[in-house]
């Protein structure tokens, strides 16, 4: 303002100042205008200078106080004068209109010059660590799918920012790079932020009381009998816990055997386990999974989930219910919102295969960035369970057979007690299952999977009284998930232990018949058999002649020597094998297998595990051990993996 009156001042004086002489008046004028110029050009540039100060400081995030305040849930920024004075006048209006263009400005030059200049923050005052963090996280969100998985790799690989910058990433970045990063090997946990704090129970209310009223708001109304039987179950199960918990006699009879097997158990996890395998077989129904949604079901499981951590049984029945729900795309926000992002990013990272491969499973529902296939209840991929730049070349399917498991079945062989358990401390001495742990590193472009399915030897035993399933039901059932899960689009490969020969031989079949599926014909290269009952099994003779006592299932008499069914899909597929080429081969046990404590019987023999093409090789270990080898460098595994590597040669080559 002196400046400005200083110039006034002088344009006055050469106003009114008296004549003098012409050279001295003319040299006096150029003397006053320089003057005048000099004065107005340096008080601007002070002007500028200290607007453009001002509004820098404005723009940019106080990174004093977010140091301050690392840890905090929030990050400060300089909030507005309330001084009524400062908002009014012609220097306010002024600033105002100057801070505008001088924003247009830096701007248009950003997007000139490809900045990152962005209208909710600037990185003018920020170092060069902070600058990475703000930029990495506008790119996650940018409209370029390629920038996208680009900066979630690059978040994912940052292992030495501070808590506070992890927890910014965590606050501000959306749903896509929130599963990106869980899905990611290298992510730090930091990214997540704890689940938020579950509501209350109602009053004097239990967690198995809210898993009944969970269940029993869910419709039984086109169900299947399974289903029904379940929830009635869990619900005459429920009841009688609370009565007895009321004070009334606990009674361990009511539903026979499966109750009766709970004994020595706390009634009320016997209960919720009812409860919880109930709404696992509600949660494979889409409209059920919004009612599970809408009725606080996922805060109900993850109290469960922290209650039981030490309980696989009850921690796999809840991970199988995350995953069914998260087939469904219009529940990933309440899915992410509740936490369990954060907890499945937690359990992908685990020792045990069983739980880091529920928690992939979830994660590949929801991610719907990378992945475009669904795995539904039972198809589990064991590599890659991480996103990666390997390219997938084709797929490796395992289906293990009566009794067995998409895991156990396909464990080392049990060596010694004290070396099994061990196994989750120490994977390179002993695996809990060979092909995510040996073959994924033998082969790291397949991808592979293992299927499970519930099986039984006996009436008595099966867990749904109603559900008897023949192989041509599970067969048809086990293909229409695969293709889901997209196989069939890469060349594949089949490897089976047991019955799940004959359900592999009854899907490629079926599958033949389908015009849809032809792919998945054309792309099979090749079948693993490992004691494969082609012709039948002594078991299901020995079954049979005790049926009175046994009560055999229906998969077991389906495996007897004189089945119509069994003998006619053995002539099917053999034909149809040699007519397809496809490569085959067999292996077969020579040692009986001890079933119970009194019971010893060779499952399958040597003439029955021959499918008629193909090598057939013949092992000195029992049905159980067939699919299990003792060491990486054992000739079970050695064979398996030549004939992986010889069939798929060409496409691996490609």
């Amino acid at each position: 303002m002196s400046l400005a009156a200083y110039c006034v001042i002088c344009c006055r004086r050469m106003g009114t100042s008296p004549p003098s002489p012409t050279s001295d008046t003319y040299w006096r004028q150029i003397r006053n205008i320089i003057k005048l110029t000099g004065s107005l050009i340096l008080g601007g540039s002070l002007f500028l200078t200290y607007e453009v100060l001002a509004l820098k400081k404005a723009l940019t995030v106080d990174t004093q106080v977010v140091e301050q305040e690392k840890m905090k849930s929030y990050i400060y920024v300089n909030a507005a004068s309330s001084d009524s004075r400062e908002n009014h006048g012609i220097t306010y209006q002024a600033r105002r209109e100057l801070h505008k263009a001088v924003r247009k400005i830096l701007a248009t030059s950003a997007k000139i010059l490809r900045g990152p200049f962005a209208d909710n923050f600037s990185t003018v005052d920020v170092e060069d660590h902070e600058c990475a963090v703000w930029l990495l996280l506008r790119k996650s969100m940018s409209d370029d799918k390629a920038a996208r998985l680009q900066a979630v790799q690059e978040l994912s690989r940052a292992h030495h920012w501070h808590d506070y910058q992890y927890r910014i990433i965590a606050q501000a970045c959306d749903l896509r790079t929130l599963v990106g990063l869980a899905r990611s090997r290298e992510s730090d946990l930091r990214f997540f932020l704890p689940p938020p704090p579950l509501p209350p129970l109602k009053d004097d209310s239990s967690i198995e009381e809210e898993l009944r009223y969970l269940l029993a708001s869910l419709p039984l109304t086109e169900v299947d009998d399974c289903v029904q039987y379940f929830t009635s179950l869990a619900l005459s199960e429920s009841s009688q816990s609370l009565a007895a918990q009321k004070g009334g006699l606990w009674c361990f009879g009511g539903n026979g055997l499966p109750y009766a097997e709970s004994f020595g158990k706390v009634p009320s996890a016997t209960v919720e386990t009812f409860c919880l395998e109930a709404i696992v077989k509600h949660s494979e129904i889409p409209t059920h999974c919004d009612r599970i949604v809408a009725g606080g079901g996922l805060q109900l499981l993850q109290r469960l989930y922290r209650l039981y951590r030490d309980s696989p049984k009850m921690q796999r029945n809840i991970l199988r219910v995350i995953g069914n729900i998260a087939l469904n795309e219009h529940l990933h926000p309440a899915i992410v919102r509740s936490g369990w992002v954060s907890l499945m990013a937690e359990a992908m990272k685990s020792q045990q295969i069983m739980e880091a491969s529920h928690a992939a499973r979830t994660l590949a529902n929801l991610d719907r960035e990378t992945v475009q296939e669904k795995y539904q209840d039972g198809v589990y991929v064991l590599h890659p369970q991480c996103r990666t730049s390997q390219p997938i070349k084709a797929d490796v399917l395992f289906i293990h057979g009566l009794m067995g498991a998409a895991f156990k079945t396909w464990r080392q062989q049990d060596c010694d007690q004290a070396v099994t358990d061990k196994a989750a401390e120490d994977e390179s001495s002993y695996t809990t299952c060979w092909p995510k742990t040996w073959l994924a590193q033998d082969c790291p472009t397949l991808r592979i999977i293992s299927v499970e399915y519930d099986t039984s030897l006996s009436d008595w035993r099966a867990r749904c009284p109603m559900e008897r399933k023949s192989i041509a039901f599970r067969s048809h059932e086990l293909l229409r998930k695969l293709r889901v899960a997209g196989v069939g689009d890469r060349p594949v490969i089949w490897v089976s232990h047991s019955m799940g020969g004959l359900l592999v031989k009854k899907m490629l079949l079926e599958a033949s018949k389908e015009p849809e599926l032809s792919r998945l014909i054309s792309n099979t290269r090749g079948l693993v058999f490992y004691s494969v009952p082609h012709h039948g099994s002594h078991l299901a003779e020995y079954s049979v002649t005790y049926r009175y006592l046994l009560f055999p299932s229906l998969e077991v008499k389906e495996l007897s020597k004189d089945s119509p069914a069994l003998k006619a899909l053995q002539d099917d597929f053999l034909e149809f094998a040699k007519d397809k080429n496809f490569q085959v081969l067999n292996f077969v046990e020579t040692l009986p297998t001890h079933i119970g404590s009194m019971l010893k019987l060779h499952v399958v023999p040597v003439e029955s595990a021959d499918l008629g093409i193909g090598d057939l090789i013949p092992v000195d270990v029992n049905h159980l051990n067939i699919c299990k080898p003792k060491t990486k460098d054992a000739f079970l595994y050695q064979r398996t993996l030549q004939f992986i590597h010889e069939t798929l040669a060409k496409d691996l080559e490609n």
